[in-house]
């Protein structure tokens, strides 16, 4: 089956940023008056909840805090933004090369998030000129459907506006949780866990890739919708 469009599914399939998330929002509790501290560990289980918001919500009802979580997540936020300024990014491996591949191939490609729009521009104004906006066809944020992952919509919402059918897209991302949105949407995923889910399972259709690289878009479709890599 020949592929029309390639889906990013998350910003950390394009740059690892688990730490400088994890540092933002510890930041941004000590700019609260908040006595929390996110260490690695911690923050890793904590990822297991999509959503930022709702991540803290959850953390604050654990806690017995009350606090405004949409406005503790307005200056994560922000302090993301100053920490990719500082700092900079990186795109992961094979990135840049498969972006390009499938440019030259006339694929489109997507990069199907329900992050905040503040947080896709500000990663693809720090992986710029590597990976800019300019490369996708289409750019999805939290603004766009009213249930962000593990629902389907934004993956919908995205072949929708493609006109792409799902038997002729593939989606890449970064953790099971995500991934699962994906599969519920009918497309076909290769799994490319970063630091905060290298070790945590994918289902078993999900291909799992240390590396993009063009090969990966010539797949074969198995029983069980296993992903076969030419």
């Amino acid at each position: 089956m020949s592929v029309s469009a390639l889906l990013f599914g998350a910003i950390g399939t394009l740059a690892e940023t688990t730490e400088l998330q994890r540092r933002a929002y510890n930041r941004a509790f000590a700019d609260a008056d908040l006595d929390w501290v996110w260490d690695r560990d911690s923050y890793r289980k904590l990822l297991l909840r999509p959503g930022g918001r709702a991540r803290i919500a959850t953390y604050a009802r654990d806690a017995g805090d009350q606090v405004d979580a949409a406005a503790l997540h307005d200056a994560k936020i922000r302090h993301f933004e100053a920490l990719i300024a500082s700092e900079g990014l990186a795109p992961r491996d094979g990135v840049v090369d498969l972006i390009a591949h499938c440019r030259a191939e006339s694929i489109a490609v997507g990069l199907a998030t329900t992050t905040d729009r503040r947080q896709v521009d500000a990663i693809l104004g720090a992986l710029a000129p590597e990976v800019r906006a300019g490369d996708f066809d289409w750019i999805g944020d939290r603004s766009m459907v009213e249930h962000p992952k593990p629902a389907p919509d934004i993956y919908r919402r995205a072949l929708d506006d493609l006109g792409v059918d799902a038997d002729h897209a593939l989606a890449i991302e970064d953790t099971p949780e995500s991934a699962e949105a994906a599969i519920e949407a009918g497309l076909d995923i290769i799994g490319f866990p970063g630091a905060a889910a290298e070790e945590r399972p994918f289902q078993p259709s999900v291909l799992i890739v240390e590396t993009l690289r063009p090969r990966l878009l010539v797949m074969g479709r198995a029983s069980g919708r296993k992903l076969a890599a030419q």
